[in-house]
């Protein structure tokens, strides 16, 4: 075997999670495509003997030709082509399927692109897919404090922070429709509310689809007992308080009066990241 075919081999063994970095970061099947492809022509351009993470590096890589590809999007006002909804033509195989299922939702997508190229990188790469805040501010060319600072904003717009008064009690509705079924270990209730594309992550790793989220959440109506609403970053949410500080946190992302992320918050220190205030 040459060197290009073993460096074609390993790379090889990473275009599933490059593709996946790279169509969250554009919302484009096509466009991930092209940015993989440029990560490849970089990759065989360069000499990697001294990178021990081949798989940072390329992340790496790939964010930069993402934000590129964004920041140049934006300039021209230009749109992907394709719909949200990529044909099944745009998905080359079943195993990026469910790559593109494992995190975010397509419904989720469509949020992402309100956010600027920045806030975009670091709240997918943190976010998403843990990319450390010192390795996302190099490919910004900002320092971890400031990538920090990006993604807790995306991650308070994407949470529908400036969500008008009628969204929020709209919200409370869905909220309030949630925690009742998973107290009473209502499966059809909890479908009801949740989106078919959600999305619940833990530390501990992520549940996707409606089926399994709701299976999940009826398992644990002895906390939805206990749990009360909040406003989470400005948005509608559930906790969970002890000596009246929040132990669990859920926050919630709607898309459409449905639930489509739900982010389950113990860790003490992302729990200090989020502003929780009682209603």
């Amino acid at each position: 075997m040459t060197d290009h075919d073993f460096l074609a081999e390993r790379f090889e063994a990473y275009r599933g999670h490059l593709r996946a970095v790279a169509y969250r970061m554009l919302g484009s099947a096509a466009e991930a495509e092209d940015a993989v492809q440029e990560a490849w022509f970089r990759l065989s351009r360069s000499d990697t003997r001294e990178v021990e993470n081949l798989g940072g590096w390329l992340t790496t890589v790939v964010g930069r030709v993402c934000l590129d590809m964004l920041r140049s999007r934006r300039t021209r006002g230009e749109e992907p082509l394709e719909s949200w909804r990529p044909a099944p033509s745009a998905e080359p195989d079943p195993a990026h399927s469910a790559l593109l299922a494992d995190s975010v939702g397509l419904a989720l997508l469509v949020v992402l692109d309100t956010l600027s190229p920045a806030e975009r990188l670091a709240f997918v790469l943190h976010d998403l897919f843990g990319v450390p805040f010192e390795e996302v501010g190099g490919i910004l060319g900002r320092n971890a404090a400031a990538a920090r600072q990006l993604a807790s904003r995306a991650r308070r717009r994407v949470r529908g922070v400036a969500a008008p008064e009628a969204d929020l009690a709209r919200q409370r509705e869905v909220v309030d429709a949630f925690l009742a079924a998973a107290r009473g270990g209502d499966f059809d209730g909890l479908l009801a509310v949740l989106d078919p594309d959600v999305v619940a992550r833990t530390e501990a790793g992520v549940n996707s689809g409606a089926a399994g989220v709701a299976a999940g959440a009826a398992s644990f109506a002895h906390l939805a007992r206990v749990a009360r609403p909040v406003l989470v970053d400005g948005a509608t949410g559930l906790a969970v308080f002890a000596d009246g500080r929040p132990e669990r946190v859920l926050a919630f992302t709607f898309v459409a009066d449905r639930i489509s992320v739900i982010d389950i918050v113990s860790d003490p220190s992302r729990l200090a990241e989020l502003t929780v205030e009682e209603v």
